[in-house]
């Protein structure tokens, strides 16, 4: 039903959701309000139900309604449950990417964020920041499944890889769409120079290698365990982290986790 919210996309910060938000914005049959991020469920709760449901009123009929805020990945159990009891027919995406380049990125944008400069951040900054709270429940995917789908069941809810976003993104957003209930023909036959765009890229700026090797040994067990829970094969993801924990020097290494 138009005007209605249809479909929500969690995602992991830094894990493709704006260029999803900007193709899954141009299909015909969804509508996605202007603003990508609206933080109703994480944020702005205060503004209210009437509030939320206003920002899809404008959805054309016959079109399907939704936003994409990463945050929602993390959501309380209790918010959850309320996003189920007012949308219970709702569709969800989710978008991962391993969680060390993620974490990175994140604080990337943490430290823009802090008026510094990546030169100006300390090891010790980025130690405390990789190991805040809310870093470590953004990259635990399991956990952030298994929350929403204790209130959702599992055919509701759709996940892809970034890794599956850089290799074929046409096939990606034809399984958004066919998991929305659009037609996918808009994405099959979508050019190249499209499907391609890139957005919010951030700063590029590489990783010190004592922190790719911190990263890499403090969400190694966690990737494991996902690998387990989708019956994904993610040795790419282990065997990157692995590189970075053989090519950081072992003193490096010691210095950082005895801090």
């Amino acid at each position: 039903m138009s005007g209605t919210l249809s479909f929500l996309g969690l995602g992991a910060q830094k894990s493709g959701s704006t260029w999803l938000y900007f193709q899954l914005h141009a299909h015909p049959g969804l509508y996605l309000p202007p603003v990508k991020e609206l933080h109703f469920w994480d944020r702005d709760r205060v503004l209210g139900l009437d509030w939320y449901r206003a920002q899809f009123a404008p959805a054309p009929a016959g079109t399907k309604a939704g936003e994409i805020t990463p945050a929602y990945a993390i959501l309380s159990h209790e918010l959850i449950a309320e996003v189920r009891r007012e949308f219970p027919d709702i569709r969800l995406l989710y978008l991962m990417r391993n969680p060390v380049d993620r974490a990175w990125s994140g604080a990337l944008m943490a430290v823009q964020h802090a008026a510094m400069t990546v030169n100006e951040a300390s090891d010790r900054w980025f130690i405390d920041h990789f190991n805040s709270a809310g870093s470590r429940c953004r990259g635990d995917y399991k956990a952030c499944m298994e929350a929403w789908l204790r209130q959702f069941e599992p055919e509701r809810l759709r996940w892809f890889l970034y890794d599956e976003v850089v290799a074929d993104p046409r096939a990606v957003l034809v399984a958004c769409a066919e998991h929305l209930g659009v037609d996918p023909g808009f994405f099959r036959d979508l050019p190249e120079e499209k499907l391609n765009a890139r957005y919010n890229e951030g700063t590029g700026a590489s990783i010190r290698p004592a922190l790719h090797a911190y990263l890499a040994r403090l969400y190694r067990p966690q990737i494991l365990a996902l690998q387990d829970y989708l019956q994904r094969d993610l040795s790419a993801w282990l065997e990157a982290n692995d590189k970075a924990m053989q090519a950081a020097p072992k003193r490096w290494l010691d210095r950082l986790l005895s801090r």
